[in-house]
C-alpha cells in the first residue's frame, strides 16, 4: 500500500512538471502547435494540462490534439466546481477538473487535472457540460450524469442529497431520435431530428419553455416550437434557431438575454428581434451572441464590464452589431468575459480580466479585443467553463 501512494505521487509530480514546462514553452508555441489550449483560472485542474497553476497565457491541454477533438464543452464554476469535457472524433469522451457532483462521469468524486476517458461511453455523437451535470447523445438517445437535485438527468428521478449524485451515465427517459443537446446550470435540453425541442430539470424562471415554471425529471416538449434546426443553452436560457431563420428564446431575461426588448422573463419561446442572416447562435450565462452569415457579430444581454465587445457598458435587450468583430467561427462567454475564434486562425477575447481569463498574459480589463492566439494558429473553435473565467481553444 505504501508504496504504491509513492508511486502515484511521484507519478502526480511528473505529470505536474511536464505540465508546467507545456505551459512556459505554449505561451510562446508556433502557430503549428497541434494540441488544445486553455488559459484563465485552474484551481481545480480544469485546464486539463496536469497541475492546478492559474495560466495568464494558453497552454496546451494534456495529450488532446486540435485534429482528434470534434466538440469541447466546458462546465461549472471559479470556485468549485469548474470541468470540461471533450468529444473526440473517434466517438469516445475525455474529461477533466472538478468532480464534486460527479460530472467527470468515471465513476468517482475525485478531481482530475489531467484528460482521462469516460468508460463505457463510444459512439458518441454530441456532449455537452452543465454547472454540474453532463449530456451526450449516442444513436439518437441521450445520457447524463452528475447532480441530479433538480432532475436535469432526466431518468425520472430527483435526488436532492449530494450523496445521490450520479457518477456514471445513465439513459434519459421517452426520448429518442435526438440530433443535438444542451445543458444549463440545473436543466437540460435536446433537439430532435424532427425539429421539436425537450426540455428537463430545474423550470425556475421559465427556463424548459413549457408554459410553467415547474421542475420536471423527464423531458417535456417545448410549447409552440417546430423546424428547429440549433440551440445553444446558457445558465437559464435557452435559444434556438429555425429553419426558416427567425431566433427564438426563452427563460431568465434579467439582463435582456433573450433579446425581446424586455427584462421579462418568458416561460414559452418568444422571438429574439434585429436578427437576419445567423450562422450560429451562443447563449451563455446571462448574454447571448449571435455568429451571423458574414462572419459578423450580434450580441444582446449583460455587459456591465463590457463583455459584449461593444465598447459600452450598457446591458442590451435586443441584439447590437459588434463592428469590431468580423471574420468570427465561434464565440463563447463566461462569466464575465468573451472569447472568439476567427477564420484566419487567430484566437481573441475581452471584459474582465482579474483572473487572466483573456489570455493576453495580463490581468487588465478591456472593452476592446485582445490578441490571444495569433493569425495562423489553426483554431477554429473556443469554450468557456459554464459560471467560471477559464478559457479553450482548438
Amino acid at each position: 500500500m505504501t508504496k504504491r501512494r509513492t508511486v502515484r505521487t511521484a507519478a502526480t509530480a511528473t505529470l505536474t512538471l511536464a505540465a508546467l514546462v507545456t505551459a512556459t514553452l505554449s505561451a510562446h508555441a508556433a502557430p503549428s502547435d497541434p494540441w488544445v489550449r486553455g488559459w484563465g483560472i485552474n484551481n481545480l485542474g480544469q485546464l486539463g494540462n496536469g497541475s492546478i497553476v492559474n495560466q495568464q497565457t494558453p497552454s496546451g491541454v494534456q495529450g488532446i490534439a486540435r485534429d482528434d477533438v470534434r466538440e469541447l464543452s466546458g462546465g461549472g464554476d471559479a470556485d468549485k466546481n469548474a470541468f470540461a469535457v471533450a468529444l473526440l472524433k473517434d466517438g469516445t469522451v475525455k474529461s477533466w477538473g472538478a468532480n464534486l457532483t460527479g460530472q467527470l462521469g468515471n465513476g468517482t468524486t475525485t478531481n482530475q487535472s489531467f484528460p482521462a476517458t469516460v468508460a463505457g461511453l463510444s459512439g458518441i455523437s454530441e456532449v455537452d457540460a452543465g454547472y454540474n451535470h453532463a449530456l451526450a447523445v449516442r444513436g439518437g438517445r441521450v445520457l447524463a450524469w452528475g447532480s441530479n437535485a433538480s432532475g436535469q438527468l432526466g431518468n425520472g428521478v430527483t435526488a436532492a442529497d449530494p450523496a445521490g449524485v450520479q457518477k456514471t451515465p445513465v439513459e434519459v427517459q421517452s426520448l429518442n431520435k435526438v440530433k443535438d443537446v444542451g445543458a444549463g446550470c440545473d436543466f437540460s435540453a435536446a433537439l430532435r431530428q424532427d425539429g421539436t425541442v425537450w426540455t428537463w430539470g430545474a423550470g425556475a424562471n421559465g427556463r424548459l419553455g413549457t408554459g410553467d415554471n415547474n421542475n420536471r425529471n423527464t423531458p417535456q416538449k417545448v410549447k409552440d416550437l417546430t423546424d428547429v434546426v440549433s440551440i445553444s443553452v446558457g445558465c437559464y436560457h435557452v435559444l434556438a434557431l429555425t429553419a426558416d431563420g427567425a431566433v427564438k428564446s426563452w427563460g431568465y431575461n434579467g439582463f435582456g438575454q433573450l433579446g425581446n426588448d424586455s427584462l421579462i422573463d418568458s416561460n414559452v419561446p418568444v422571438d429574439v428581434l434585429q436578427l437576419e442572416g445567423v450562422a450560429k447562435l451562443s447563449a451563455n450565462t446571462y448574454n447571448s451572441f449571435a455568429v451571423l452569415d458574414d462572419g459578423s457579430v450580434s450580441a444582446w444581454g449583460r455587459n456591465d464590464v463590457g463583455q459584449l465587445g461593444d465598447d459600452t457598458v450598457i446591458n442590451r435587450t435586443t441584439p447590437v452589431p459588434v463592428d469590431v468583430l468580423q471574420g468570427v467561427t465561434d464565440i463563447a462567454s463566461g462569466v464575465d468575459y468573451t472569447v472568439a475564434a476567427r477564420d484566419d486562425g487567430s484566437v481573441i477575447a475581452w471584459g474582465a480580466n482579474a483572473n487572466a481569463q483573456l489570455g493576453d498574459g495580463t490581468v487588465n480589463p478591456t472593452r476592446k479585443p485582445v490578441t490571444v492566439l495569433p493569425a495562423g494558429s489553426a483554431i477554429l473553435r473556443v469554450a468557456t467553463t459554464e459560471l467560471g473565467k477559464s478559457s479553450f481553444a482548438y
